[in-house]
């Protein structure tokens, strides 16, 4: 079936990290999977991230990483090492400042607007987005709430050039590596990218959410 070859290949290659659960990866934190991701993001020359439900860690705040990550070790009843993580994360945001890497990155109105920590954090992460905005690499775009809706909102996922999307679920990541299943994402963002708003029209919608802080 040569049509379905290199997918195929791909699967095979795959498929040992394809699904991997979360209770595998965070034993002893959170720490290591920060460390982990490096190689991928120092490499990685085109992100397109989207995420429904949170600021992405590339543009997370020390104290918003910190508020997330707590929520998160309390969850899924895993060693605390939130500290340390945190500062992985932070580590990790280099990539955003050094070499020639892009950034498109495309957030719902509702990441914005979820109070994943107290008014006074989430009034610096909403300021620390507008800063984002401004970076000459980054594309921030955000999709209204009222938008007309020709793409539904999807799980958080993130596609790094066309070599591999990963997906973060409950319960696992999950790591795609089928160019066409890779195409799906890239067809997916691209539908998304044209229901958000982009330069003063996302600045006015975080704005916004940071006046509704109270």
């Amino acid at each position: 079936m040569p049509d379905q070859a290199e997918d195929l290949i791909a699967a095979v290659r795959g498929v040992e990290g394809m699904y991997v659960e979360w209770r595998r990866q965070t034993r002893s934190g959170l720490r290591h999977v920060q460390q982990a991701g490096v190689p991928l993001y120092e490499r990685t020359r085109h992100f397109r991230i989207y995420e429904p439900g949170v600021v992405p860690g590339l543009l997370q705040t020390p104290a918003y990483a910190h508020a997330l990550m707590g929520a998160i070790v309390a969850f899924q009843q895993i060693p605390d090492d939130t500290e340390a993580a945190v500062a992985a994360r932070m580590a990790r945001q280099r990539v955003l400042h050094h070499g020639t890497r892009t950034f498109a990155m495309l957030l719902e109105e509702s990441a914005v607007r979820a109070r994943v920590a107290d008014d006074a954090v989430m009034a610096g992460q909403l300021g620390h987005l507008l800063q984002a905005a401004s970076l000459p690499r980054v594309s921030l775009g955000i999709i209204p709430a009222s938008a007309t809706r020709t793409m539904w909102p999807v799980e958080g996922f993130w596609i790094f050039d066309e070599e591999r999307v990963l997906v973060e679920l409950v319960t696992a990541e999950v790591t795609v590596t089928q160019p066409r299943e890779i195409g799906l994402y890239m067809r997916t963002f691209a539908s998304l990218a044209e229901l958000a708003v982009y330069g003063s029209s996302a600045r006015s919608l975080i704005t916004t959410a940071i006046d509704d802080l109270g």
